[in-house]
């Protein structure tokens, strides 16, 4: 079996936020499919979540979305998530379902539409002071489908002026992480389509705007460990917003379409020093579960993000940097690929039950009875989901 007592100190850091709206129904842009059990209130999504932190000791946050998420009271959400050994944690923004944005938010040439847009951002950061959150996410629709369709640099300026608004309603331990994705759902361009772009706008608006990055949201054959080495290099690492996907942003379970991609990613990771306390970067799933078990795998995924994570840390890392500075090619390629190849899940599973939880929190959630309580106890009402 393989020693992790090297790399346990490290591994202890390891914690995933989970995202609320992956408890609720989601689908593909045609439909919506129903599933048993899945929460009707904000408080039943917690609830799930606290379940898999319960099974994997690795996701203690939920992430919120507003206004998918919006209470009366956000203390006594604050309070509940706690006693369930939970934290809120990001505080995602929504702009991008309202008509009045069909056209843009943050980059709308209305400057009326832009200030429902930086109203709703003020509110996220009232809700942020109440639950102690400490990160606002922005991602925007924003963008254009035809040549001539928008201007594409005014478009740029309004969403500086935007952003340094939001930037300045900002407390001291707070922070901004803005997304980026190139496309979808603006075809011809997106206002922030890339890591250079969000960059820019982050690095012009100061040490608390960072960036997002979504590992779903490249193009085919994009070198994503590239840009997480750059942006950490550089300072302005935020946060990740882990899936997985086949074709486009597919929101898959993260490790699913290329597990070896997810092990060069958290190579980066564990490089840039981003596993250690000090760090800030903020590791988070960014899933939707359309036809599995929302729960399982919400639970498959952090340990899919753990497993990836502890080969990484595996690699002699002094090893190899004498062979790549030896030009030794071959030599520091096997390094890489003997620590992706090492089968981490035994060790993995007997260092979990040194903990108190589970070997397999798969398996322990299926004897649980947990899916057929919550499949019994929320029929009828309304599912949390998004509508197609």
């Amino acid at each position: 079996m393989v020693d992790l007592s090297r790399i346990t100190p490290t591994l202890e850091n390891l914690a995933i936020e989970v995202p609320s709206w992956a408890y609720g129904n989601s689908g593909t842009r045609f439909k919506v499919f129903q599933t048993p059990g899945t929460p009707r209130t904000v408080q039943e999504k917690i609830a799930d979540a606290a379940k898999v932190n319960e099974l994997t000791g690795l996701a203690p946050s939920v992430a919120l979305h507003i206004p998918w998420d919006k209470v009366e009271d956000y203390t006594e959400l604050a309070d509940f998530a706690q006693n369930l050994g939970m934290k809120l944690g990001t505080i995602n923004s929504n702009t991008f379902q309202d008509d009045i944005y069909k056209f843009g938010s943050l980059t709308h040439s209305d400057p009326a539409v832009r200030n429902k847009a930086l109203d709703h951002m003020y509110e996220c950061i009232d809700i942020m002071n109440v639950t102690g959150s400490q990160d606002l996410k922005i991602w925007l629709a924003d963008g254009t489908n035809y040549p001539g369709q928008g201007d594409m640099r005014s478009r740029q300026d309004w969403l500086h002026d935007s952003l340094q608004k939001v930037y300045a309603r900002l407390g001291d331990d707070q922070r901004m992480v803005l997304e980026y994705k190139f496309f979808e759902p603006a075809f011809y361009h997106t206002d922030v389509p890339d890591w250079g772009t969000s960059y820019a706008h982050t690095l012009a608006l100061g040490e608390k705007a960072l960036v997002c990055l979504d590992t779903g949201h490249h193009a085919p054959g994009t070198n994503i460990e590239f840009i997480v080495a750059q942006l950490i290099r550089l300072g302005k690492l935020g946060s990740f917003d882990f899936n997985s996907r086949f074709y486009a942003d597919d929101d898959l379970i993260v490790g699913s379409a290329d597990p070896f991609q997810l092990f060069r990613i958290m190579y980066e990771v564990v490089r840039g020093g981003a596993l250690d306390p000090a760090s800030n970067v903020a590791l988070m799933l960014d899933q939707c579960h359309n036809l599995e078990e929302k729960i399982p795998g919400q639970i498959r995924s952090v340990l899919n993000v753990q497993e990836m994570a502890a080969r990484a840390l595996l690699i002699d890392r002094s090893a190899l940097t004498q062979a790549q500075e030896a030009g030794d090619v071959l030599g520091a390629h096997a390094l890489f690929m003997d620590a992706f190849y090492t089968d981490v899940r035994p060790a993995l599973a007997e260092w979990r039950q040194s903990r108190g939880l589970p070997a397999d929190p798969m398996a322990e959630y299926k004897a649980s009875g947990y899916q057929d309580k919550i499949n019994a106890d929320r029929a009828g009402g309304q599912q949390a989901g998004w509508g197609a």
